[in-house]
């Protein structure tokens, strides 16, 4: 036999092993399948593309809205931890927060993986959490790609992004124009760090000698925050939008809640924001005492706010009820007069 041979497998690459996880991504796919439209129709997994059945969604002027993303540096974290299901609930969640902002109910998901080598307990974990956002946000994983890029990533490494697509009735769009003055800005709490600002995370783990694989109670207490799943929105904005209770909403990713805010007001109108009404998560506060200024805090991170409501004052009671006690919305400013400028008021309380 001759050794010198040249394979796939011998670069790197193993075909037989990317196909044990298709078969995976079928069986796993088939949670997320909704039998008003795919179930059993098309058997996307394996297949050149995809097909998505719009027929029976019984909508008048159907308007598409994507949405693609990834999770950043807290692939890092995951790894560390070796905790991988919650980053797959991240990817779906980074997608489907964005979509909602215009008023779109999620219809269907694709994810990419590319990593150094297949690990299949690895790739089925993440692909496990993704199923589990699907699911959450009510849309179909409908494909994907998985990458074995041997050389390109280090030994261990890998990325995710994920790409989504949904649909909203033309008349029902959330747009600027819906925002009026003195309309309420409401927070809506996050369930932790998200998805955002974890280079600075993990510099600050670094230069403060903080080893998350240590089994000590802070170490695992910090390790168990950190990788906490971002929380999905969908259901609680979609009922609010289908019961005309929304005059707009942002996804509070990013850049912080000033950032994010401020894209969704019309340039006619700015907004005043009451720093003192922010319910700060303890893992904000954390952060905050490593030594980063306030000002550094608001456009890294979410800092207790994961998404805001603009809303009309009358309707602020009616929307309580679509929350959980843990996500109840507050009131943490106001729409204001001024052209494109977004006021702050008061200190955050940190402690």
């Amino acid at each position: 036999m001759n050794k010198n041979i040249f394979t796939y497998k011998k670069s790197g690459v193993n075909i037989d092993v990317a196909d044990k996880f298709v078969k995976f991504i079928s069986i796993e796919s088939k949670k997320t399948a909704n039998k008003k439209t795919n179930f059993k129709k098309f058997k996307n997994i394996g297949g050149f593309g995809s097909i998505f059945d719009l027929s029976k969604l019984k909508i008048k002027e159907p308007l598409i809205v994507s949405s693609t993303d990834g999770i950043g540096t807290k692939i890092e974290i995951a790894n560390l931890t070796n905790n991988f299901e919650g980053i797959g609930i991240d990817l779906v969640a980074m997608c489907v927060n964005d979509l909602i902002v215009q008023g779109a109910k999620p219809l269907f998901f694709l994810d990419y993986i590319s990593i150094n080598k297949i690990v299949l307990k690895k790739i089925k974990t993440i692909l496990k959490g993704i199923v589990k956002g699907c699911r959450v946000a009510k849309c179909e994983l409908v494909g994907g790609e998985t990458a074995e890029m041997p050389e390109t990533y280090a030994k261990n490494k890998f990325d995710i992004a994920g790409f989504s697509v949904g649909v909203v009735e033309k008349k029902k769009i959330l747009t600027k124009s819906k925002i009026k003055k003195n309309d309420l800005i409401l927070a809506v709490p996050s369930s932790g760090v998200h998805s955002n600002g974890f280079s600075l995370i993990r510099y600050i783990l670094k230069k403060k000698k903080i080893n998350l694989k240590k089994r000590n109670k802070f170490e695992i207490k910090l390790k168990k925050e950190l990788i906490k799943p971002t929380k999905i929105y969908t259901n609680e904005i979609l009922n609010l939008i289908k019961k005309n209770l929304l005059q707009g909403c942002a996804n509070i990713t990013g850049g912080g809640l000033l950032n994010n805010l401020i894209r969704v007001i019309p340039n006619s109108l700015g907004a005043n924001i009451y720093l003192n009404n922010i319910k700060i998560l303890k893992i904000f506060s954390w952060l905050k005492n490593q030594g980063i200024n306030e000002n550094e805090m608001l456009k890294t991170f979410n800092c207790g706010v994961g998404f805001c409501l603009i809303v009309k004052k009358k309707n602020l009671e009616k929307i309580k009820k679509y929350f959980s006690k843990k996500y109840q919305p507050y009131i943490i400013g106001y729409i204001s007069h001024e052209k494109n400028k977004i006021n702050t008021h008061g200190k955050i309380k940190w402690d």
